[in-house]
């Protein structure tokens, strides 16, 4: 089959790298990513956006390759300024280059554009060669509520803090989403899905990337009406995490860690879940009832087995 409109869910660096692989395999197909957007912050006054700029810069050539995040080459003069400064946050990074993105969006945020326009303006400088939709143009953070160690006392944190400064240390009890009762899908998104012969969900964390996404009112449904196969990419492999901390969120919201305990958090669209396909490593073998699961290699240690990757993929969307 040859794909005329895919959707790829994604979020951080797995969900970058998956696309890179999807956009060599389906080179004439318009593909859209639905980004999430979650984990967005503000910090010294800027609009910073991780995963839409990681997909960004990774399609764009722009990314650093050892750390999978933040530009090549960077320099971080101004952290280095504001530290001495004692300029909180000091435990959040901005490098000089990545700077200028941010400076740009929160200009144009603060003129008053949406952040779909905002995204489709920076994009063009990096020419993606996708189409880079935010999840939707309404802010949305989300918020790790966690028990302070030795009082006990609980109380809810950025993700960002979370994340970054206590490295996922703290013991979370539930994932909170603010300002998502009150968002909506990004211009192009429901139009998206409505027109896609292939969904697919990357590897990306399940409860606070791809999770997220879909709980923006609209957006599951939308993915549910769909005409094309919804395929999912296990980020588990042989019960580990191969990059990020779902380990640490998935048990929170009663998840095993496993890919058959992710493909069942999913579960099988026939059965009002999300998906028709799930991809798993080999010895992996998953029992999702109602899901096609193959057993595929994931490690995308190389272009070449992430183009291989996102190949199964659309292998098991084309049915």
């Amino acid at each position: 089959m040859t794909f005329v409109q895919i959707v790829v869910l994604a979020g951080g660096v797995g969900g970058a790298r998956f696309l890179s692989g999807v956009r060599a395999t389906a080179p004439d197909a318009r593909i859209t990513a639905v980004v999430n957007t979650g984990d967005d912050v503000t910090m010294h006054g800027l609009r910073i956006c991780p995963d839409l700029d990681t997909v960004m810069y990774t399609l764009g050539g722009g990314i650093d390759p050892e750390r999978g995040w933040g530009r090549m080459g960077e320099s971080w003069t101004v952290k280095e300024e504001l530290a001495a400064y004692g300029a909180e946050p000091t435990w959040f990074g901005l490098g000089d280059r990545d700077l200028a993105t941010h400076l740009v969006r929160t200009r144009m945020l603060d003129a008053g554009y949406p952040l779909s326009q905002v995204t489709a303006a920076l994009a063009e400088r990096w020419k993606p060669g996708v189409e880079l939709l935010p999840m939707s143009d309404q802010r949305v953070e989300t918020h790790v509520v966690v028990t302070e160690p030795g009082s006990g006392r609980q109380q809810a944190i950025h993700f960002q803090e979370w994340w970054v400064r206590h490295r996922a240390a703290l013991d979370a009890s539930a994932f909170v989403q603010v300002g998502a009762d009150s968002a909506s899908p990004a211009p192009g998104v429901a139009e998206a899905f409505a027109a896609a012969d292939a969904v697919l969900l990357a590897p990306s964390n399940p409860v606070v990337s791809i999770g997220t996404i879909l709980g923006v009112p609209g957006l599951r449904e939308a993915l549910l009406a769909t005409p094309g196969r919804v395929v999912g990419v296990s980020p588990i492999v042989s019960g580990e995490v191969v990059r990020g901390m779902a380990d640490r969120c998935l048990p929170v919201v009663g998840v095993e860690v496993s890919a058959e305990g992710v493909g069942r958090h999913y579960g099988a669209r026939s059965a009002g879940g999300l998906l028709d396909g799930w991809l798993v490593a080999p010895g992996d073998g998953a029992d999702v009832p109602g899901v096609d699961v193959r057993e595929v290699p994931l490690l995308m240690s190389s272009p070449a087995a992430t183009a291989a990757l996102a190949r199964a993929a659309l292998d098991a969307a084309d049915v």
